[in-house]
């Protein structure tokens, strides 16, 4: 990993440096980088508000308001009525930021066309490929950084119950036939204590259960096949890389406990998760297998460990 690492910290440095962030100068002539990098959302956005562009462009907010008010005051950026908060107010192109986009998108084009011409062509789309899995990596890194995965404790039991329950009601599986009513919904810890089984909980920095997902012995089926379990996330920690992170975790403990193979069953509704799902190995079964008694369940799914 060490190799790794100090080859992608090397890459990096040489690409902030090559797209003269450091100097100030990686924009065209006349505008600073902040500047080139908000007119281009405004463009994607077609409308935004200070705060919404803060957020997206990860600067404070004061120093969000200067860039806005150069941009305005340079007739680029249009300020929409104001209101009683200023960084509600619905910010847009004008003609002639719409023109400096342009001028913009065509500097950058250019510049990229040029490199691309030292990449042999067979290689470019394993560049462009890497790029965006490692731009996405450093943003669920910045995202997660308040969340940790630890063994599920005695006195997590209550909150790991109302994760499940709420998480189930919120996609309507609620009755008969569904794992919100497993007795062992009510201690997840006690349940998960036996050989061949480990749960784990997501939290925040103050130690509140956000989430959780383990493994254990799938019932009615071979011994080397484990069942994903109850694996569920509140809405505040969806969408922040958790988790890909948690089921990695689960993977990785899956193989340490002896397991060859890895099933679980899902919703057709929850497709987020089954895009997960799927990135990490799982593919889809036309049936169910083992015994697990969750017979509302539509969505079945394996992988080799």
């Amino acid at each position: 990993m060490g190799p790794v690492i100090a080859g992608l910290r090397q890459a990096a440095r040489t690409l902030v440096r090559e797209f003269r962030v450091v100097d100030g100068s990686g924009c065209i002539p006349g505008s600073t980088v902040p500047e080139c990098h908000l007119l281009m959302e405004l463009e994607s956005r077609g409308t935004a508000t200070a705060s919404e562009l803060a957020e997206i462009m990860l600067l404070e907010k004061s120093s969000m308001s200067r860039l806005i008010n150069r941009l305005v005051s340079a007739g680029l950026v249009a300020a929409g009525r104001p209101g009683a908060d200023r960084r509600r107010r619905p910010l847009s192109l004008t003609e002639l930021g719409r023109e400096k986009v342009t001028e913009i998108h065509d500097r950058a084009d250019d510049q990229v066309r040029r490199a691309l011409a030292f990449v042999p062509d067979e290689a470019r789309e394993g560049v462009l490929d890497g790029l965006q899995q490692y731009a996405s990596a450093l943003r669920y890194a910045r995202l997660s950084e308040a969340f940790h995965i630890r063994p599920i404790r005695s006195d997590d039991k209550a909150a790991m119950a109302r994760v499940i329950r709420d998480v189930m009601t919120e996609h309507g599986a609620v009755g008969c036939g569904y794992s919100i009513g497993d007795p062992e919904v009510n201690d997840m810890y006690t349940a998960y204590q036996g050989s061949g089984s480990a749960y784990f909980v997501v939290v925040d920095d103050h130690d509140e259960v956000l989430g959780g997902g383990g493994v254990g012995p799938l019932v009615g089926a071979d011994e080397e096949i484990c069942e994903l379990k109850k694996m569920y996330f509140l809405p505040q920690l969806r969408g922040k890389g958790m988790g890909l992170q948690l089921l990695r975790h689960c993977i990785h403990t899956a193989r340490l406990l002896g397991y060859r193979r890895c099933y679980l069953e899902t919703l057709d509704v929850m497709h987020q998760a089954r895009h997960l799902y799927r990135k990490q190995g799982f593919h889809d079964l036309d049936g169910p297998v083992g015994a697990t008694g969750h017979d509302a369940c539509n969505r079945w799914m394996m992988r080799e460990l």
